[in-house]
Parts: C-alpha cells; structure tokens; sequence
C-alpha cells in the first residue's frame, strides 16, 4: 500500500494539534533514551513562530498529522562549525522534523525528506543541511541512508549535534 502524505503549511488554526503530536514524540522519544526535545525546546511559542514565518509544512496522512518540518535559510551560529563541502552552494535547512509517533517506523520520515529534497529542488537550490542529535540513532540512520553526510558537530543545551549536508 503506498500512503500518500498531503503536505501544506501549517495555519494557525494547526497550532494546538501540532504542538500535541511534538509532545507525544517527545514523550516517545524520553522512552529510547533519546532526550533530544524536551519543554523549552520546541515549544509552543518556537512553532508559532514557525507558522508565523509560514516555514513550518504539515503533512497529514488518514486526515491525521503525520509529519512536521520547518524548511528555511536560517541556521544556528554552531553551524559555522560545519566543514561543508559545497559552502559555495545555495541551500536550504531542515529543522525540527517530526514524525507523529502513530506513523513511526511506516517510512514518513524518509518519504517526507524525499519531498523535501523535490521541493528544495525545484526552487533551483542544490543542497540541503540539517543537525540530528548524536544520541538520536533513528534520526541519524535515516539521513544517513538518504545520503547525507556528517560535516562538523556542534553543541547545543541538549549536547552533541551533527552537522548535516547533501548536495542535491
């Protein structure tokens, strides 16, 4: 069966859905030992912000969300750290991917970074950066087998985050 993800901005009116399916992650998340997110960070006023920016994408799969992303040019003053290898390159960031724990381990994370990879794509850029936290294996196997290659570290509240790149 092949699910097909409609993928939007999120509106206003998604705030307090989205800000539910974040906690439910990181409360799945607390139970692999992967205390990447917590209650500072992401937390409501972050993804208001996110919507207000309109750079946080909803993708809602069975009329339920599915997957949360922000796509911007934004990026952490850590991200100077990055030795990246197509510096010279226009790119886009992915920050605060979130899969709904409902539809973990059924491949949305890697068919909505396929997606993004598209739509970055089709807007004439040719890469994409990110950080995964380094004590998130799930995060990091899946950027990993789509090809994105780690390029510095950097340190965050949280501890030790890698720095991410894929030329597209």
């Amino acid at each position: 069966m092949i699910m097909q993800i409609e993928y939007r901005l999120a509106s206003p009116e998604d705030l307090n859905e989205i800000y539910h399916m974040v906690q439910d992650a990181i409360n799945y998340m607390i139970k692999q030992n992967i205390f990447q997110w917590d209650e500072i960070y992401p937390d409501k006023a972050i993804l208001q912000e996110d919507i207000d920016k309109k750079q946080l994408y909803l993708g809602i799969l069975e009329n339920k969300p599915a997957v949360i992303y922000v796509l911007n040019r934004e990026f952490d003053e850590e991200y100077r750290n990055g030795n990246w290898k197509y510096a010279e390159k226009p790119f886009y960031v992915v920050h605060r991917l979130c899969v709904n724990p409902l539809f973990q381990q059924k491949g949305i994370g890697r068919m909505t970074m396929l997606h993004i990879e598209e739509t970055v794509r089709s807007m004439g850029f040719q890469a994409i950066r990110l950080d995964a936290f380094t004590e998130n294996p799930f995060a990091l196997k899946l950027y990993k087998n789509l090809g994105y290659t780690i390029t510095g570290h950097a340190h965050w509240r949280k501890g030790k985050f890698c720095l991410m790149e894929k030329y597209l």
